[in-house]
């Protein structure tokens, strides 16, 4: 038998300037690039840009304003930017007094932010304006500082000291605060620097503010002396680029980090990207290949739990790219069976991760702390080690293969999803006896079934209700984009319910005869066949015919990029992602293209392409 881990490469430092040595990693490598190239992009958004000078100025500003209002170590700093230009500074500045920073996203409904304020307990909020109904009793507001004359004083943390909390979903519903320590941040800032990629130009950052994806984004790309560009590629930003006649990413990416869904819908505006990342969810095999020819691809892998990533696929050292890889530099992976024993290469295990940047725990959370955060038989000393709840297989070169989950949990679109929440939360209706959420589409939508009580109203009125009720408490990620009432709820054998079948049934429900499942029995024209086989395609479900909506088949704004996209190749015709986010069935997409048609044959300009890569 072979033992089933890795030993940890030693963690390589940022490149330091001779004044830089006795400074963290990250600021060691913020000082170098402000005195080398002071006024290269650092951060752009739509709010503006800041170079490396200005924003090590804006980063001491800001630090100053939260000083006064009494942040220090341990202390809670909450982050309410959005993608403004601002959010990086602001994090900074907060690491800078060995602070707390708990990233939160703007976009979120009022109860979850205020839920997370509580939790963390947060004491200072950073925020250019707070949400109607958030109650921020207790905590000092403060925004956005000016720039500042002064020179930015970098406090040393304690190494155990917590660094940032990042709430993921919770099982039983009430999300949980990942506390993760400055060591386990200088673990990971020093496995980033070893990728060596090279300074200047832009790096994408599209991923939400209160994921630590956009941590992970924000970071590799400040270490190695490029810019961040924080882009929001979610279906309001998308619907704001069209309507502004722009592309929704910016010209001159060198590095790009997106979930495998958002680069199926956006890889076409990649072509001068020489890097890109895939992290967030399974990357397919015909994608992985698609966009490592003649560029280095990574495929990332890692928990919350275990500071960001823990392990990448790199093309450039000859992984597989379609696999997870190899533990960072500093990091351990164990591959062991029920008893914590290590197995056979080649056969499938529980994915066991450690080292320095395993996470202090769950906020507040001492059970669950000690049931997923156990003690590091491998290294002992304290050592602690966190089980990922994920099935991989080590093959014989040391790669590792990603298997699934053990558990219920699902990531959709790149974020980590508990059902119980959704379910949770469905159930807060009156009228709902019981509900059941399952993922569809795999890794892009969810689907929830209802159980009514008797007497409580019309079907379709209660599912409406649910609905809107998930919108308005649960994360976009969360939010199912199918709610259906259902006589019951289909079970396995052990009694939990068969999410296999209850998502057959979400998709295709019962016909009570063999007209069109949307509305309406009349056959498809021809331009209609064409709308609906690409829709088969992206959304992989069949689609029922002309009156069928796009989103009630379960379709969202990343699968909308990849169907305008296939649809402009398939027809030659630059229909906008805006149409089919405004009409969205598919007589109404297919009339578009008609439009479009008789425009070009007339001699009139075609729509103009206003989504880059959709």
């Amino acid at each position: 038998m072979t033992t089933q881990h890795a030993d940890p490469e030693p963690a390589p430092r940022p490149p330091d300037g001779p004044s830089d040595v006795s400074l963290p990693p990250l600021f060691a490598a913020l000082a170098r690039w402000a005195r080398e190239q002071p006024d290269e992009p650092a951060v752009v958004a739509e709010d503006g840009t800041f170079g490396y000078a200005e924003l090590t100025a804006r980063t001491a500003a800001t630090a100053a304003a939260l000083a006064s209002a009494g942040a220090g170590p341990e202390s809670t700093v909450g982050l309410l930017l959005g993608r403004s230009r601002e959010s990086v500074p602001a994090l900074l500045a907060v690491w800078s007094l060995g602070a707390t920073a708990v990233p939160l996203d703007p976009g979120h409904p009022v109860e979850r932010l205020g839920s997370v304020l509580r939790d963390a307990r947060v004491s200072v909020l950073v925020a250019t304006e707070v949400p109607d109904g958030l109650d921020v009793t207790g905590t000092r507001t403060v925004g956005p500082a000016g720039p500042a004359s002064g020179t930015l004083t970098v406090a040393v943390p304690a190494p155990d000291g917590c660094a940032y909390v990042i709430y993921t979903s919770g099982t039983t519903g009430r999300p949980k605060g990942v506390e993760v320590t400055y060591r386990g941040l200088d673990t990971f800032l020093g496995a980033l620097a070893g990728l060596g990629l090279s300074p200047g130009g832009l790096g994408l950052n599209a991923v939400s503010p209160a994921f630590d994806g956009w941590l992970w984004c924000t970071l590799l790309y400040l270490v190695h002396g490029q810019g961040v560009a924080l882009v929001d590629l979610s279906l309001d930003g998308l619907r704001r680029a069209d309507v502004e006649g722009r592309d929704p990413l910016p010209a001159g990416l060198r590095t790009a980090c997106l979930t495998p869904s958002l680069l199926a819908a956006h890889g076409d505006g990649l072509d001068e990207a020489e890097v890109v990342v895939v992290a967030g969810e399974t990357c397919p095999a015909a994608l992985a290949e698609r966009f490592s020819r003649g560029r280095r691809l990574l495929n990332v892998y890692g928990p919350t739990e275990v500071t960001i990533a823990a392990t990448w696929a790199d093309s450039e050292r000859g992984d597989d790219v379609s696999g997870i890889g190899r533990p960072l530099p500093g990091y351990r992976a164990y591959v062991l069976d029920d008893d914590l024993v290590p197995v056979p290469t080649g056969t499938e295990g529980e994915l066991y991760l450690g080292g320095p940047a395993v996470a202090r725990g769950y906020r507040d959370r001492p059970g669950l702390t000690a049931a997923r955060f156990l003690p590091d038989p491998f290294q002992g000393g304290g050592a602690r080690m966190y089980g990922t709840g994920d099935l991989v297989v080590r093959r014989a070169d040391g790669e590792l293969e990603y298997h699934g989950r053990r558990d219920d949990q699902v990531k959709v679109r790149g974020h980590r999803v508990e059902p119980g929440e959704v379910e949770r939360v469905a159930a807060e209706v009156p009228g709902v006896v019981a509900a059941a959420c399952c993922p569809l589409a795999p890794g892009q939508s969810l689907g929830l079934a209802l159980v009514a009580a008797p007497g409580s109203g019309a079907a379709a009125e209660l599912a409406t209700a649910v609905a809107g009720h998930c919108a308005g408490l649960l994360p976009e990620a969360a939010v199912p984009t199918v709610v259906r009432v259902v006589d019951r709820i289909p079970t396995l054998t052990t009694g939990k319910a068969d999410r296999v079948a209850l998502a057959a049934r979400l998709i295709a429900p019962e016909q009570t005869d063999g007209a069109d499942r949307v509305s309406g029995a009349r056959s498809a024209t021809a331009r209609e066949r064409e709308v609906m086989a690409v829709w088969t395609k992206v959304l992989e479900r069949d689609v029922p015919g002309p009156a069928a909506d796009f989103f009630e088949l379960g379709g969202h704004s990343l699968a909308a990029a990849r169907v305008v996209a296939d649809l402009r190749r398939a027809t030659g015709l630059r229909i906008t992602l805006g149409k089919l986010l405004t009409r969205p069935t598919v007589a109404e997409v297919a009339a578009e293209l008609d439009r479009l048609a008789a425009g070009a044959g007339s001699g009139a300009p075609a729509a103009p392409a206003t989504a880059q890569g959709a």
